[in-house]
């Protein structure tokens, strides 16, 4: 059944003096447990909130994200374009509309601490495998920086070295042990990522560009969804951050039982000249 927005509004009595936005419906953004993709999803709940919105959050994997926008059960999802969601992309793009990046300048790659000093490539570990115990710590199997790994592998010939799945989390886990007992280790790293402000770490050096050039961060409606509410599609299409901004709401994601959702209302109210700015121009009626 499509988890969009339910025809029909509703007035809300005063709250505390104050009226409360009109009952607009519900609409569901799909997301990944990607760093970033947990950002965007709750600030743009919280911002879809203030204009009277109900919001469902749905995590799921890369493949049944795009599946759920273009099979209309969600209304919007961020993609990384043209790399690494170009398989998903490539199937779906007929029945989904992308309105353009939200956020430009990301990489993809290999990423060590920076005390690992004799190894700055990815041509390096061929010979250095055994110092990380002939493993590049992954994520979830399904997201498209281990495929676009297991082609760099192959391309860099990375015979002796496994790439392990997991999770963004386990893998930074993995990552933050090794760094309190000064330890080698690889793992797929991407940008933005609250990694880079935690710790001293480095991309290796890819000099066959195996890991492509730089992408963006896309947001991806389902189509039909301007016509059906003209209203959440111009707040997406407006929806854009620097890296200092979406690097922000991620640093508060980080703190020790914290909840994403509270930190997007900090966030928000922290940054509400930008926010005025993504629902400038979009109120129906």
């Amino acid at each position: 059944m499509q988890l969009t927005k339910t025809l029909g509004t509703s007035l809300i009595g005063a709250l505390s003096g104050q009226a409360l936005a009109q009952d607009k419906g519900t609409v569901n953004i799909a997301y990944v447990e990607w760093a970033d993709n947990i950002a965007s999803s709750n600030v743009l709940r919280v911002v879809l909130e203030q204009q009277g919105y109900q919001v469902e959050t749905t995590s799921l994997s890369a493949a049944a994200m795009w599946q759920a926008v273009a099979f209309g059960d969600a209304d919007m999802m961020t993609a990384w374009l043209p790399t690494t969601h170009a398989q998903y992309y490539s199937q779906l793009e007929d029945q989904v509309e992308n309105l353009g990046p939200n956020f430009e300048g990301t990489r993809l790659g290999l990423v060590v601490p920076s005390y690992v000093e004799e190894v700055n490539s990815i041509e390096d570990l061929a010979s250095h495998a055994d110092e990380f115990e002939d493993t590049i710590t992954g994520i979830d199997p399904g997201a498209g920086i281990m495929s676009i790994t297991e082609q760099a592998m192959e391309a860099y010939g990375l015979d002796d070295l496994q790439l392990t799945t997991g999770s963004d989390a386990t893998m930074t886990a993995a990552l933050g042990s090794a760094i309190a007992n000064q330890q080698p280790i690889v793992v797929t790293g991407w940008t933005p990522h609250w990694m880079f402000s935690r710790w001293d770490l480095k991309y290796l050096e890819d000099p066959q560009n195996a890991f492509g050039e730089a992408e963006q961060i896309d947001t991806v409606v389902r189509e039909g969804l301007e016509d059906d509410d003209p209203e959440a599609y111009c707040i997406f299409d407006n929806f854009s951050w620097s890296p200092d901004e979406m690097g922000a709401m991620m640093l508060l994601n980080e703190q020790q039982g914290s909840d994403p959702y509270e930190n997007a209302k900090q966030w928000v109210a922290d940054h509400q000249a930008l926010v005025d700015s993504w629902t400038e121009g979009c109120h129906q009626g």
